[in-house]
C-alpha cells in the first residue's frame, strides 16, 4: 500500500473501463486523483466512489480546457505528478469504409488529445522536478487490424509520440518519464459497445475472444507501476499487456 502516496494524478477518459480502474487503484495506493471525461453523469458517479477523488468534465480535444484543468490542479495541490492519457474512442471501419470525418474524429480524440495532454502537463511536472506521463496505446498500433483503421492510426501515433517525448525528457534530464501501455483484448464497455454497433448479431465478447481477455485491473496494475517511483528508470518504453496476442 502507499506506492504513490502524496502524488497528484490526472486520469482522462475515467468515467468507465480502463480509466475508472486506473483512478481507483491510484487512489487506493495514496494518490490524489482527478478524473476527467466527456460523460459528466457517469464521471461524477465514478468519482463519488473513490475517496478524495474529483471529477471534471473535459473534452481532451479542447486545448483551452487542458490548460484550465492543469492550472486548477496546480492552484489546488501545487503539483502534478502523474498524467494518464487514457481517453479513447473506436469506430469499426476498414480503409474502404472509413470516412474522413470518422478518421479525423478518432485521431483528434486519441492522437491529438494525447499530444495536448503531454504538452500541457510537462511544465507543471517540471515545476515539481519530474513526473510520469502514461499514454494508453494498443496492439492495434503495433499490428494491423483491418476493421479499425482510424484506431490503428491513432494508436500508432501515440506510440511514436511517446518515444519522442521520452527522448526529449531524457536529453534534458528533467525528471519526467513518458511511457506507453500496449493493451490487447481488455473487457471494457467501449469495446463491448463497439462490437454491438458493428453487428447486433455478434456473439458476446467472451465468445468472440476465446483466448482469455484481460480485465481493466490488469492494465491498472501496470499504470500503478509506471506512476510509482519503482519505475524511475523506465522511460520511452512500450509495455505490452496482451496475453501473447502479439507473441
Amino acid at each position: 500500500m502507499g506506492r504513490v502516496e502524496g502524488k497528484v494524478a490526472l486520469v482522462t477518459g475515467a468515467a468507465s473501463g480502463l480509466g475508472a480502474a486506473d483512478a481507483a487503484l491510484l487512489a487506493r495506493e495514496g494518490a490524489k486523483v482527478i478524473l476527467t471525461d466527456v460523460d459528466a453523469a457517469l464521471g461524477h458517479s465514478v468519482a463519488a466512489g473513490i475517496p478524495g477523488a474529483v471529477f471534471v468534465e473535459h473534452d481532451v480535444r479542447d486545448e483551452r480546457a487542458w490548460k484550465t484543468i492543469v492550472d486548477q490542479i496546480m492552484a489546488d495541490h501545487g503539483r502534478l505528478d502523474v498524467l494518464v492519457n487514457n481517453a479513447g474512442v473506436v469506430k469499426f471501419a476498414s480503409i474502404e469504409d472509413c470516412s474522413l470525418d470518422d478518421f479525423r474524429f478518432v485521431n483528434s480524440v486519441m492522437s491529438e488529445g494525447t499530444f495536448l495532454g503531454c504538452r500541457t502537463a510537462l511544465p507543471a511536472m517540471l515545476a515539481n522536478g519530474g513526473g510520469s506521463i502514461i499514454n494508453m496505446g494498443s496492439i492495434a498500433g503495433v499490428k494491423g487490424v483491418s476493421a479499425v483503421l482510424g484506431y490503428c492510426a491513432a494508436k500508432g501515433a501515440i506510440h511514436a509520440l511517446t518515444r519522442s517525448v521520452a527522448a526529449y525528457c531524457r536529453e534534458r534530464s528533467n525528471g519526467v518519464r513518458c511511457n506507453a501501455i500496449v493493451a490487447g483484448s481488455i473487457r471494457t464497455p467501449m469495446i463491448q459497445k463497439a462490437l454491438r454497433e458493428m453487428s447486433p448479431d455478434n456473439p458476446s465478447f467472451d465468445e468472440l475472444e476465446g483466448h482469455g481477455q484481460g480485465e481493466p485491473s490488469d492494465v491498472a496494475n501496470m499504470v500503478l507501476y509506471l506512476a510509482s517511483d519503482e519505475a524511475r528508470h523506465v522511460n520511452g518504453a512500450s509495455l505490452t499487456i496482451d496475453n501473447g496476442e502479439t507473441a
